[in-house]
């Protein structure tokens, strides 16, 4: 089962963001040419998504929790503990978004994983490893 060009185009993205892959690897690993993973690249500005991906889930984590701690903190100070609708729903994302981050796994680690795990395995098995990215790369694109 092929993907789609959206689904190619979001694959190439993830691995350009998240790996240190050149663009023929991720052409190769995509199924496109190396010329339109550069136009993608250059559209979507990519380099600088890459520049941007400073904050890790641990620094979101920490800002949620601070700002549910907040929240928390102005309800009592300044509403008796007496907490609105709007407090409530504000309270809900919170959570919400904070079981996200912890919970799910998103692409980009299923990615980061994989690649540790070639990486351990090409150290004394090259051709084990060739063979596992092909299985790892379908199982990327399945969960997309």
């Amino acid at each position: 089962m092929g993907l789609s060009k959206n689904q190619e185009k979001e694959y190439a993205k993830i691995l350009f963001i998240n790996q240190k892959l050149s663009q023929k690897e991720i052409a190769e690993r995509c199924g496109v040419s190396e010329k339109t993973i550069s136009k993608w690249i250059k559209d979507g500005k990519w380099e600088d998504m890459k520049r941007s991906m400073i904050i890790v889930k641990e620094e979101q984590l920490s800002d949620l929790y601070d700002k549910l701690a907040t929240l928390n903190n102005y309800i009592k100070e300044f509403n008796g503990n007496m907490v609105s609708n709007k407090d409530v729903d504000t309270i809900s994302k919170l959570t919400a978004s904070i079981q996200k981050l912890e919970v799910e796994t998103s692409i980009g680690e299923i990615i980061d994983v994989a690649k540790k795990i070639i990486d351990f395995i090409r150290q004394s098995d090259l051709e084990f490893a060739k063979k596992l990215t092909i299985y790892f790369d379908l199982f990327i694109q399945e969960k997309m």
